[in-house]
């Protein structure tokens, strides 16, 4: 008997044992199998935070690329510009603005609403400036003809569904200068480019002792620059003007009547010997009629006797009339005349 249950005992204790190894084994694989998918768990986590993330950084660095886009454009005056948008997908965008700021005048704009399909315009009376054409197809601007009143800033922003997006625009008004080459009494050349914008730059050939000035700015933004150019003694004949500007370059040539300026002395002489001839004209005249007054004179002395005694000197008349010999003898002169006259009578009735 007491070896039956010591054997029974231990085959007791041989089941127990085997039971708790197999629990413990069990319950080691579920554990791991649960830390495993919590791993997995925590890695796709992960995963989808850093796309969400990478997705986010991309999309921001986007609208800061648009955001940051400014463009200086140059058009010519009386031509045709057109300023586009920033290109974004079309079936995101909600609203497209555009903010215009001329010079000396108040800014305003025009929009268009994709969802209603309208357009405003807010304190824009310049018809030149519209739509390149219908704003759901394409919200460029166009301005046609370009004038010096359209300088400013244009600026196309849109509203999409993944951000703004905006393009500014400097327009520059070209506008090409009236250019004109002449020579002066100087001997000196002028070359002028009237009423430019910008300001424009003038060289010459050959090369001389040139001054060149700049004049002021008028109030449509042009201005005139004047270059005058003399070659001392030297012989030059012809000599070329070249204007450089950014609406287009131009040149002009003249031959001069003389290679050198005139010599001072030149000058003075150009400028005394009228006036030498008119003196000398002057005094042939003021001779001639003294000379004329003179024989006038004497022709009326031998005709007229009396006159001569009536112009003989002051102290000989006086002298004349208040001495007494001079008086008795007029009077013996006298009475002999009227003697001859007597003794001629008789003949004359005789005959």
């Amino acid at each position: 008997m007491p070896c039956t249950w010591i054997t029974s005992d231990l085959q007791l204790r041989l089941i127990l044992t085997l039971f708790f190894v197999a629990e413990c084994l069990s319950a080691g694989m579920e554990g791991t199998k649960t830390s495993n998918n919590s791993m997995q768990q925590l890695d796709n986590g992960n995963h989808s935070s850093v796309s969400t993330t990478s997705s986010t950084e991309r999309k921001q660095s986007t609208v800061t690329l648009y955001a940051e886009v400014k463009t200086s454009l140059s058009v010519l005056v009386d031509t045709k510009a057109v300023l586009t948008c920033p290109p974004v997908l079309w079936p995101s965008v909600l609203v497209v603005t555009w903010e215009i700021v001329l010079r000396d005048k108040p800014p305003c704009f025009g929009a268009y609403r994709r969802d209603t399909n309208q357009t405003t315009r807010g304190n824009c009376t310049d018809k030149r400036i519209t739509w390149a054409s219908r704003p759901d197809e394409n919200p460029a601007l166009q301005v046609d003809p370009v004038a010096i009143t359209h300088d400013g800033n244009y600026t196309c922003q849109i509203v999409t569904s993944d951000g703004n997006f905006h393009h500014e625009y400097h327009l520059q008004v070209l506008v090409p200068p009236e250019v004109t080459l002449i020579q002066t009494e100087k001997g000196t050349a002028v070359c002028k480019a009237a009423a430019g914008k910008p300001a424009a730059q003038i060289s010459w050939t050959p090369e001389g002792y040139c001054d060149t000035e700049q004049g002021p700015y008028w109030g449509d933004g042009t201005v005139t620059v004047q270059s005058t150019c003399r070659w001392g003694s030297r012989h030059v004949l012809n000599v070329s003007c070249s204007v450089s500007h950014l609406a287009g370059n131009k040149s002009l040539s003249i031959q001069l009547s003389q290679g050198a300026e005139i010599p001072a002395h030149l000058k003075n002489l150009y400028i005394t010997a009228p006036i030498f001839i008119i003196l000398i004209v002057v005094g042939s005249i003021w001779l001639l009629k003294i000379s004329g007054c003179r024989k006038c004179k004497l022709k009326k002395t031998e005709h007229t006797p009396v006159v001569q005694e009536d112009e003989m000197e002051p102290y000989a008349s006086y002298t004349e009339k208040n001495n007494p010999l001079y008086d008795i003898t007029n009077r013996v002169k006298t009475s002999q005349v009227l003697q001859s006259e007597v003794d001629a009578s008789p003949e004359v009735t005789l005959l």
